[in-house]
């Protein structure tokens, strides 16, 4: 049954470690958690005269760097003029240059969202008329390239790592602590530890490329790295790195003084300082991420940070102690096997953690859905039910290993009586394997161990049998004939590979008639198929983290059709702009103040200033005041003092122009204690 079922198993397993490995490389560019949800001018609009800025508007708030925003105009020329800024909530802008001809112009965006994915994507506007030819922008995402794989596997690499750490201590120290001391559970937890050290590293190192150009030479460039430390996902992975020394110093006292601890209470004492300092080095490290990804934006942010925490200690703790149950039926030494009652405390420790990922997942897939059509609208939705599924077949997998290890649980060992009445060396291999054995093995794994026991003695030439010493007698007999004139070391070495000799077949016979037992064998087979299919649901876990989630990818279409059906057919922006140069007359006194009035009518309008030198540089001065003058009707001047947004840019809510007329702007401009002017133009509002 042995030699037939198993082979079987492993090709399974070995198939979904294929299909994982498939939907990693086929998963392709991951899905922005950011939207734009609009845009001034709209995608594909015919403004009448050129607009003196162009807006987008995210879903969330968005990271942005020199180049986030770039507008090309038809032969591919920049016509942006200064840094993008965020001109209020999750809207931001950058300035054009003026008199731009008419024609189709490209805008290019490249940021990063909240939750620390890239998003990238252009559109075009024309104005007067729409061009014969238009830039093709290509390149923008960085997701789809060497830089982007590597950093999904990389992603993949620290969860794996993080759950078989985190999960293989979780289960030495809560089900077998006899576990402490053996060598395969041991390599397990370190080897989890290590992947996710190197992983912290590469994802650190291939940052500021995923998120940039997306080039291999940028993995190395130290600016980049300076640039990403100061983020808040750098700040993160900093953090993990912090806390993976921590981690460190836990797994040397697990496997070193723990496992060597004697005393019953210093042991429970240890236990306990173990399992607290534990607990608290997986909560840290599962808070790097859920305080840099999908929980630390959108809806409940606060909830679903320490619900994100709560998930992925539950993951581990589960699929974690499943590997290191795994190894331990596999790996462990015959005269260490994985017992019972460790199996059990496991089985109750995974419905526990089974329990937890239920009411958790619950919360989180409401609050990344948002609706039931998403599940099959959209592809996080889509992704989500593959994900579900596969639970579900674990669990069911999970509730075999249980039977299984019910019936393992009552197996009653053959009394040591019964092999009482053997005599000399097979009697003595019988006993001590009878106490092995479980109830099932049979008469084959009885006949097997006689058989063995047989072997020992016929090996040993005999000597076994008699009960005299092989060492003692190798001594006398080199002593007598004379030919060795230092016999006690060829003694002491014949005795030491005669014992190594007798071990090793110890070790032989004990497993195989531990892995002749049934109970034990089909406990192996479904465990097996457990972590099998946990490295499936893994692969996929880690995709829907680089998803679009499902209530952002509704939102956002819906928010991109209502622009549509809203937007006239002139395309219209209806802001004002006015440039007014200035000169103080003192040390950078000389400058263009350009005020942008949106939508310059009747009511609520939102006001940017822009302070520009001679060359176009973007530059900060003391004070800057606008007030509004309608002379016709004796109305003002009405003040307005902007907030300081940027280098050069400030910005005021809430402009009221209380009636449609010929106003009269006055901008007064100060750039130093004494130097200040007024400069003012007229224009229609409203």
């Amino acid at each position: 049954m042995t030699q037939t079922i198993a082979p079987r198993v492993r090709t399974v397993v070995l198939l979904l470690l294929a299909a994982a490995c498939a939907l990693l490389a086929g998963a392709g560019p991951a899905s922005a958690h950011a939207a734009v949800t609009g845009s001034d001018p709209a995608q594909g609009a015919v403004v009448d005269k050129a607009p003196a800025r162009i807006s987008l508007t995210f879903s969330e708030q968005v990271a942005m760097s020199g180049d986030s925003l770039r507008v090309l105009d038809p032969e591919g020329k920049r016509v942006d003029a200064g840094e993008p800024s965020n001109v209020s909530g999750t809207t931001y802008a950058v300035r054009l240059h003026s008199g731009l001809p008419d024609g189709t112009y490209t805008v290019a965006y490249q940021v990063v969202s909240a939750d620390s994915h890239p998003v990238a994507g252009a559109y075009t506007f024309s104005i007067g008329a729409p061009s014969k030819t238009s830039v093709s922008v290509s390149g923008q995402s960085t997701d789809d390239g060497v830089i982007g794989w590597l950093y999904g596997f990389g992603r993949y690499v620290s969860y794996a790592g993080f759950i078989v750490m985190a999960g293989g201590a979780a289960f030495v120290l809560a089900c077998w602590q006899r576990g402490s001391g053996v060598r395969p559970v041991q390599r397990f937890v370190v080897s989890g530890w290590l992947a996710l050290t190197a992983a912290t590293l590469a994802l650190l190192l291939l940052r500021g490329s995923f998120t940039g150009s997306g080039k291999v030479a940028d993995v190395f460039d130290l600016s980049l790295l300076g640039q990403v430390l100061q983020t808040k996902t750098g700040a993160a992975l900093v953090s993990r790195l912090l806390l993976l020394a921590a981690a460190a110093l836990f797994i040397a006292v697990l496997f070193g003084a723990y496992d060597k601890r004697e005393d019953p209470q210093e042991k429970r004492d240890l236990t306990f300082g173990l399992a607290i300092g534990g607990v608290v080095v997986a909560a840290g490290l599962a808070a790097s991420w859920a305080m840099s990804e999908h929980a630390s934006v959108g809806l409940q942010a606060g909830i679903a940070m320490p619900v994100d925490v709560l998930h992925l200690i539950a993951v581990a703790a589960w699929l974690g102690g499943l590997g290191a149950l795994l190894v331990a039926l596999y790996r462990a030494p015959a005269d260490a096997p994985v017992d019972a009652s460790a199996v059990r405390r496991f089985s109750r420790v995974a419905f526990g953690s089974v329990l937890a990922l239920i009411a958790t997942g619950t919360y989180q897939s409401w609050r990344q859905l948002g609706s039931w059509s998403a599940f099959t609208d959209t592809r996080y939705g889509q992704l989500l039910l593959a994900k579900i599924a596969l639970v579900s077949v674990l669990v069911g997998v999970a509730w075999i290993s249980r039977r299984w290890t019910g019936r393992l649980a009552e197996a009653v060992p053959a009394p040591a009586e019964r092999q009482k009445a053997r005599v000399g060396a097979g009697a003595d291999a019988s006993l001590e394997a009878g106490a092995d054995a479980p109830v099932g093995a049979g008469a084959d794994a009885s006949g097997e161990a006689g058989a063995a026991a047989s072997g020992v003695a016929a090996g040993d030439a005999g000597l076994d049998g008699t009960g005299a010493d092989p060492a003692g007698t190798d001594t006398e007999a080199g002593a007598n004939t004379g030919d060795q004139p230092d016999p006690e070391p060829a003694g002491t070495e014949r005795a030491a590979q005669l014992a190594r000799q007798r071990a090793a077949r110890d070790a032989a016979r004990q497993k195989r008639l531990r892995d002749a037992d049934p109970n034990r064998f089909g406990l192996r087979r479904s465990v097996l198929a457990e972590a099998g299919i946990a490295v499936v649901l893994l692969a996929v876990t880690t995709v829907l983290t680089q998803t679009e989630p499902g209530r952002t990818e509704q939102e956002a279409k819906a928010a991109t059709s209502s622009s549509a059906s809203t937007s006239p057919d002139t395309g219209a922006s209806g802001a004002l702009t006015l440039n007014m140069p200035f000169d103080t007359g003192g040390k950078d006194g000389k400058g263009i103040v350009t005020i942008d009035l949106d939508p310059a009518r009747v009511g609520d309008n939102e006001m940017h200033v822009y302070v520009e030198r001679p060359d176009g540089q973007a530059f900060d001065i003391p004070e800057v005041k606008v007030d509004f003058t309608l002379e016709a009707k004796d109305i003002g001047p009405l003040p307005v003092v902007p907030d300081h947004i940027a280098t050069g840019h400030w910005s005021a809510n809430g402009v009221q122009i209380p009636m449609a007329g010929d106003w009269k702007v006055d901008v007064t401009v100060r750039t130093s204690d004494i130097d200040e002017v007024t400069v003012s133009k007229n224009a229609k509002i409203g």
